[in-house]
């Protein structure tokens, strides 16, 4: 006899981590579709950003979103040639 816990248990096993895979990739998201990226921008951002101003000889822009603080991180990598 299987109880109903171990039938949960094997149910919820069967589906897929949606946090995991390509096609599931919260990185990949638009910022502009972000539910929480009009907050301020991670102290984890700022550091980095920070980082990545200094490295391209331009100026740190303190009191971004957290959705353009991700758009001008990439735009910064992109010009350093950093996390890609």
């Amino acid at each position: 006899m299987t109880s109903k816990h171990t039938d949960d248990r094997r149910t919820h096993s069967e589906h897929e981590n949606p946090k995991t895979g390509e096609d599931h990739s919260n990185r990949d998201k638009n910022p502009d579709d972000w539910t929480t990226g009009d907050e301020p921008m991670t102290g984890a951002q700022a550091s980095y950003l920070k980082t990545l101003s200094e490295e391209a000889g331009e100026s740190f822009e303190d009191g971004l979103s957290k959705a353009e603080a991700s758009k001008r991180i990439d735009a910064l990598q992109d010009k350093t040639g950093r996390g890609k």
